[in-house]
């Protein structure tokens, strides 16, 4: 009986499913328009940068790999950083960026190598550049902006107590391979 019933409900659930499943799979004018602006970011990149922890300056080589997903809806970015005098691996990250149409603002959660995760703030302002950011409970405001000039990926990382004061740690740029 238990297991009539079972597939009795699993029939029901393909028969749902068939019906509605994604009769249309164009996104919706809103959604493309979203995503469209952060389409420079996808490809390959190296590249070199810094990253200011405390007094300490450490420079790292990159890679940045930036896939469109789901009919270019969503976007995937796994990075990883590399000391340069120590070749350790010292920054692993992966993201995941998509629109939602409803709230008319970026969806951003960025995984860490240690397994936590931020979900961040993310726009795109005047000037085509990709902002993002986060609070940090002992840092105060994080964030980061990527703008493509002259074909390459430039990115800053600034923080701030108060909003108001902004002291850069971060740079690195990539070149698309």
């Amino acid at each position: 009986m238990k297991k009539q019933i079972l597939t009795l409900v699993a029939t029901v659930l393909v028969i749902t499913m068939n019906s509605y499943g994604q009769p249309n799979m164009k996104p919706d004018s809103l959604t493309i328009n979203a995503m469209d602006k952060l389409n420079f970011l996808a490809g390959d990149w190296t590249g070199e940068g810094w990253i200011q922890m405390g007094r300490d300056k450490h420079h790292f080589f990159q890679t940045e790999t930036v896939d469109q997903k789901v009919n270019n809806t969503v976007i995937v970015i796994d990075g990883q950083g590399i000391d340069s005098e120590t070749k350790q691996i010292i920054h692993q990250a992966f993201a995941v960026i998509s629109f939602d149409k409803a709230q008319n603002e970026y969806l951003m959660r960025a995984y860490r190598a240690d397994g936590n995760f931020i979900d961040a703030e993310a726009r795109v302002d005047e000037n085509g550049s990709f902002i993002w950011g986060f609070t940090h409970p002992q840092a105060g405001q994080i964030r980061y902006t990527i703008l493509l000039k002259d074909g390459k990926w430039m990115e800053t990382g600034e923080m701030s107590r108060d909003d108001n004061n902004w002291f850069q740690f971060f740079e690195m740029t990539l070149a698309k391979q």
